[in-house]
This record gives structure tokens, C-alpha cells and sequence, in this order.
């Protein structure tokens, strides 16, 4: 697990730059216009339309899947995979038909400042942008097939043909002056990683039929444990909503500060958290199917261990050098002092959850393989409470920090409630060795913030700052790495080993 998840950490960061080539290519041929405008939104729009259902469903498929076939057999599974797939494609055609139907409302509810020419942009790249959701439906639902046979690659590379095609459509668009080639070129995009997708989910023995079993009892199962999951995602965008609504009373630009500050934030979850979480979620749903709770917690304690091992220096990285790394990323052109004095104290305060965050979503997941959707559900409907009236109360103290500070204290509340609850649920999981080695990451974070620290302020001497911090950044991860060999963290040793026995397979035998 440990080697799969690292290969993915290293397709995250290769993703995530050709991503960002991305928004250059958009922002140098078509900068910030009402074309690119009227492009974000009708790119959004059906993502946003079409998430929580997508979301929920290939969520509840993986353990599913599992189930079936543990207690029915492989060709029932595959049945019920296919009735699944026509269900959902009946689902895309009528999100569809309203979207082309209803696409001027829908643009004025995400951008109701859109009047004239923009609107019309919009509205019809809306109309086209929509189509996407089919190749979007099934794509959500083959990742998931691949996952359960432990094939985490393929669906890792999907990113690359989409931003490729999309890269190549804003520049084509832009040269033969027809801005419409934007929004054709976003579903080929689309199109593009269901069709990596295809082959590989043959070559695992699935083949298409179709089906039409609307009592299936196993599709109505997934559509039960499917529901919680939506409403979570719902409360959770709710909770954006108001987060950006206070943040819009606060102060000009205070919206643009906490989506900056919590990029970065999804930057470092996407990288490493997801990774562990993606590669362990098939595993453990498998052995919850076939009732070895045992592997299952063996599992989830190394996931849980792996994440703070990563995560807790990121955390203590981000929280000490939040001001010149903002500094670094944004601080150019229209982004002034001031909106990076905001995005720093948004960014200081969004790391003190970052742990929170990262644990949240693999504990989640061990509900999710016990077919418990609802557990997940009711805490995160009580963290987000609690986070609103956090951001009422701090928000009028702390300013846009204050917002995320509350967000902050949520998620870690919610982890707590989600660690009482499996606790209950399960049986012991192996907290006190989780304790054990968190408490010595912790204690090798704060040695790497001191050192780095240091480390920043002697070379501010003699480099420029952006120099000076990517080098403190190096020297901080060396001497962390350095640490925690010699603390004999279990997890650690078990990386040194699968190490040491990938460069015996390479190295010459005598």
C-alpha cells in the first residue's frame, strides 16, 4: 500500500503542475475577460449540479461492489455494475435536459452580475459544458472498478489527457478567434479520460450490458447508503456559502483570501492525504465484505500513522512560513500587501485542521466500507453547526482568520467525534501506537520548524527570500526525515524497508 501511495504522490505533484499550466494558458490568451469569465462558470456549473450525486454514489459502489462479491459471485456484481451504469446515464440525460432547458437561470443563480454579451457567452457554453456530465457519470464509476482490483495508476493519469486537450482548446480557440471551441473542447476533455478509462476496465474482465432492473435490491442499497453521503456534501457547501457571505461583510477581497489560503490547504490534501486514502479505501471496503476486521484495523491504524506522518510537518511548515510562501505564490501584479497579509492569516489558521482534515476523510472512508453512511453524515451536520457559530463569534474578533480558525476547530472536533464513534463501532484500532507516534512526529515537527526557522533568517543574509525558503524548506525536511529515522516510528521502518528491498531488485547481483 505504502509503495502504490507514494507512486500516486508523484502523479499528484505532475498533475497538479500541468493543472496550473492550465490556468496560465487561460489567463495569457484570454486573461481576465468576460470570455474567460462566462468559461469558469459554465465549467462549473454542471460540476457543481451533478457533484453531490456523482459523489455519493461512486462512494457507496466500492464496499458495495465488495459485498456482492463476497456473498453472490463476480458475475452478479458485474450485473449489478451494469445496472448501475444505465441507471446513472438515465440520471446525466435528464440533469441534461434540465440544464439545456433551464441554462439561463442556472447561470444567473452562480453569476448573477452577468448581464448582456457575458450572459449570453455564458449561457451557451453552459448549454454545450453540460453534455460533459455523461462522460463524467461513468468516469466516477469505472475509477471505482479499477480501485477494487487495485489498479490506482490509470485512474491517476486521467488528469493529464484532460488538461492536455483542454490546454490545446483555449490556445486553438483563441487563434481561430471562436471562442465556442472553449467549451467543445472541455467535454472532448472529459471524453478523453473516460476513454483511457475503457480499455483498462476490460482488460479486468467487466463487459457492457445493458440492464434495466429498477428492483434490483442492490441498487436500491446503493441509493439508501448514497443519500447520507449527498446531504453531507450538501451541508458541507452550505458551509462554504456562509463562510464566503461573512467573509464578503469583512473585508474587500476576503473571499478571494480564504479561496487562495484554502487551496494551498487542498494542495497539501490532495498530495498526500488522498493518496493513502484512495489506495486504502478498495482494501479495507474488501475486508470489510469478507468480516476481517482484524486486516481491516491493521489497515486503517497504518493509514491514519502515514497521514500524520506527512501531514503534521506540512502543518507545522505552512503555519510557520504561511506569510513568505504566500508571498511567493501570489505576491505579484494585482495582489497587493494587503491580500497577502489576509491570505497568510487565512493560511495560518487553516493548518492548525490540516490534521483534522486529512484523519476526517480516512475515517469517513472506514464507515463508508461498513456500509455506515450515516455516521459520517450526522457528525459532519454537527461539525458544520458548530463551525457556523464559530465563524459568527470569531469572525467578529479574529476578522477573515477568525473564519478559518472556525473551520479549523470544526474539523477537528468532527475527527473526534468520527474517532469515539469507530471506536464504539470496531473495537480497539490500535490508539495508543498512533498516540505513540504522533506524539514523536510532533516532537520531530517542531525540531524542523526551529531549524528551518533558523535556517531562513541566516540565509535572508546572502539570498533573495524566495531562495532563502525554498532552501529553509530542504533543510527542514532533511533534518524532519533525519529525526524520525532514528525515533524507531514503526511506519517509517516499514518504508526504509520496502526501500531497501526496491534497490536490491535494481541493483546487479554478484
Amino acid at each position: 500500500m505504502k509503495k502504490i501511495a507514494l507512486v500516486l504522490m508523484v502523479i499528484t505533484i505532475a498533475s497538479k503542475i500541468i493543472g496550473f499550466i492550465r490556468e496560465l494558458a487561460l489567463s495569457y490568451f484570454y486573461g481576465a475577460s468576460n470570455i474567460s469569465d462566462a468559461y469558469l462558470i459554465a465549467n462549473t456549473i454542471p460540476k457543481v449540479v451533478f457533484a453531490f450525486i456523482g459523489a455519493g454514489i461512486a462512494t457507496s459502489y466500492i464496499p458495495l461492489f465488495s459485498s456482492i462479491v463476497q456473498e453472490k459471485g463476480i458475475q452478479l456484481a458485474h450485473r449489478f455494475t451494469n445496472n448501475l451504469i444505465n441507471f446513472v446515464l438515465i440520471i446525466c440525460t435528464a440533469i441534461i435536459l434540465f440544464g439545456l432547458l433551464f441554462a439561463e437561470p442556472l447561470v444567473k443563480i452562480f453569476a448573477a452580475g452577468f448581464t448582456g454579451e457575458t450572459l449570453d457567452i455564458a449561457v451557451n457554453f453552459t448549454r454545450i459544458t453540460m453534455l460533459g456530465i455523461y462522460f463524467s457519470g461513468l468516469s466516477r464509476i469505472f475509477i471505482g472498478y479499477l480501485q477494487i482490483y487495485n489498479c490506482f495508476i490509470i485512474p491517476a493519469l486521467v488528469g493529464f489527457p484532460f488538461n492536455f486537450i483542454t490546454i490545446l482548446s483555449i490556445a486553438y480557440s483563441s487563434i481561430n478567434n471562436n471562442e465556442m471551441i472553449l467549451a467543445i473542447g472541455s467535454v472532448i476533455a472529459l471524453a478523453a479520460e473516460l476513454f483511457l478509462l475503457v480499455p483498462f476496465i476490460y482488460c479486468k474482465g467487466y463487459s457492457f450490458k445493458i440492464v434495466f432492473d429498477w428492483h434490483d435490491q442492490y441498487l436500491k442499497k446503493l441509493l439508501f447508503l448514497s443519500l447520507p453521503i449527498i446531504l453531507s456534501i450538501s451541508v458541507n457547501e452550505v458551509n462554504v456559502l456562509v463562510d464566503r457571505t461573512l467573509a464578503s461583510q469583512i473585508v474587500e477581497g476576503g473571499i478571494s483570501a480564504l479561496n487562495y489560503a484554502n487551496r494551498l490547504n487542498l494542495f497539501v490534501q490532495g498530495l498526500f492525504v488522498l493518496s493513502i486514502a484512495t489506495v486504502m479505501y478498495p482494501m479495507i471496503s474488501r475486508m470489510a465484505a469478507e468480516k476481517n476486521m482484524v486486516g481491516l484495523k491493521k489497515i486503517l491504524s497504518e493509514s491514519i500513522s502515514g497521514i500524520n506522518l506527512l501531514v503534521v510537518p506540512a502543518t507545522v511548515g505552512l503555519m510557520i512560513f504561511a506569510e513568505p510562501i504566500v508571498r511567493m505564490l501570489f505576491g505579484r501584479g494585482a495582489f497587493d500587501e494587503q491580500a497577502v497579509t489576509l491570505t497568510s492569516s487565512a493560511l495560518f489558521f487553516y493548518t492548525l485542521g490540516m490534521v483534522g482534515y486529512g484523519l476526517r476523510e480516512v475515517l469517513s472512508r472506514a464507515f463508508y466500507s461498513l456500509q455506515d453512511t450515516k455516521t459520517p453524515m450526522i457528525n459532519a451536520t454537527i461539525a458544520v453547526g458548530l463551525n457556523i457559530i464559530l465563524n459568527i463569534i470569531l469572525s467578529r474578533f479574529m476578522g477573515i482568520g477568525g473564519l478559518a480558525l472556525a473551520t479549523s476547530i470544526s474539523a477537528l472536533f468532527c475527527t473526534l467525534l468520527l474517532f469515539i464513534s469507530l471506536r464504539k463501532k470496531i473495537g480497539h484500532f490500535g490508539l495508543m501506537d498512533i498516540t505513540l507516534s504522533f506524539g514523536k512526529i510532533v516532537l520531530a515537527s517542531i525540531i524542523m520548524a526551529i531549524v528551518a526557522k533558523l535556517a531562513n533568517e541566516a540565509l535572508l543574509t546572502h539570498l533573495s527570500a524566495n531562495l532563502s525558503l525554498l532552501a529553509s524548506i530542504g533543510i527542514g525536511a532533511i533534518v524532519y526525515f533525519g529525526i524520525i529515522y532514528f525515533m524507531k516510528i514503526k511506519e517509517v521502518e516499514e518504508i526504509i524497508l520496502q526501500i531497501k528491498k526496491e534497490i536490491k531488485k535494481v541493483m546487479p547481483q554478484e
